[in-house]
């Protein structure tokens, strides 16, 4: 088989390049379609204890929204040059992980299409059923020709599986982790969401991320997320988080937190500057302009870096004593579960 390159698979490799031995750089599966042969990477720079807390990033499950991809590229980049000389990113470093998997559907991003080389819908493609909702765009088994084709019910596809490896290995092992996943296209806003997308009950973390939710709101009061459970705004069938969410509350033990994290980027603000933005294949998701594009770019690095920090100050909000915890499960219930 041939392997491929095109413009995100190229920065990518040298963003690599530029890390050199500070990262641990791992191909966690190659994807396979028609002639063509398209790598996975993975990389993870800091701390390589397995108990140390990880914040990690997604991009590229939909294809379609390769600026989800490209923001991590472009933060990668800065993170590689501030390994250069910023000594408090290196002493942060060394007690945390940084993960990444910038292009999780490299055949979706290559062909501009939202699914994988299967017509599979990878957010749609996991084994659970949302409870209230029936709509097309919830997740259909019907027919590959159609938007949100689910694929097999047997058996996930290999780009899920390969997102769900890394989670497994780098997080899961972690007392304290945080996943962002990163996609665009729905509304003029950017959201902050978290688990669950398949039903209107509070998933088992609900309380800590109100806690680091009112945290970010005292520290950056002018920011510019709406922070709610995705479910608030649509209910869907096979969400990746929602699985790994159950899977972790399975197995593994009490007092670990998994906080994973779903950034979806307003790209009907782009359309409503530049109407013009219709008219190409991927304009309804990914800002044309080179200075939007750039502006997109810098908008959500204050995000980033308090995530980052937020691993190293977790008494506050992810290791709460029985009274508080119970009190910010009230307050997230009455917030975002009373209707």
């Amino acid at each position: 088989m041939k392997p491929i390159k095109f413009p995100e698979l190229e920065q990518l490799e040298r963003v690599i390049a530029a890390f050199g031995d500070r990262a641990t750089t791992q191909i966690i599966d190659r994807i396979q379609h028609k002639h063509l042969n398209f790598p996975i990477y993975s990389i993870s720079i800091g701390s390589k204890a397995p108990d140390a807390p990880v914040l990690a990033f997604f991009g590229g499950v939909h294809g379609l929204e390769k600026i989800g991809t490209e923001v991590i590229l472009s933060y990668m980049e800065t993170l590689s040059h501030l390994m250069d000389w910023d000594e408090e990113f290196l002493a942060r470093l060394e007690k945390t992980r940084l993960v990444f998997v910038p292009i999780v559907n490299p055949v979706g991003v290559y062909l501009r299409t939202r699914s994988n080389g299967n017509c599979v819908d990878l957010m749609r493609n996991a084994p659970v059923e949302g409870i209230g909702n029936t709509r097309l765009y919830s997740g259909q088994r019907i027919t590959p020709h159609l938007p949100w084709y689910r694929g097999d019910e047997m058996q996930m596809e290999k780009e899920a599986l390969a997102l769900c490896d890394v989670v497994d290995q780098q997080l899961f092992n972690s007392p304290l982790s945080i996943a962002v996943d990163l996609h665009s296209g729905f509304g003029m806003r950017d959201y902050l969401w978290f688990p669950y997308a398949s039903r209107r009950t509070p998933f088992p973390f609900s309380a800590e991320s109100l806690a680091l939710k009112e945290q970010f709101d005292r520290s950056y009061p002018h920011h510019i997320y709406t922070i709610e459970p995705m479910c608030r705004e649509y209910v869907i069938n096979g969400d990746l988080w929602d699985y790994l969410v159950d899977d972790f509350s399975q197995r593994t033990n009490v007092g670990q937190v998994f906080l994973p994290l779903t950034l979806e980027m307003g790209s009907w603000l782009w359309l409503r500057k530049s109407p013009l933005h219709m008219f190409y294949r991927y304009g309804l998701f990914h800002p044309l302009l080179p200075h939007r594009l750039h502006r997109v770019f810098r908008r959500h690095l204050t995000l980033f870096d308090f995530l980052h920090r937020s691993l190293l100050s977790p008494d506050q909000w992810a290791f709460l004593d029985a009274a508080s915890k119970q009190r910010y499960q009230e307050k997230a219930n009455g917030l975002w579960y009373a209707d």
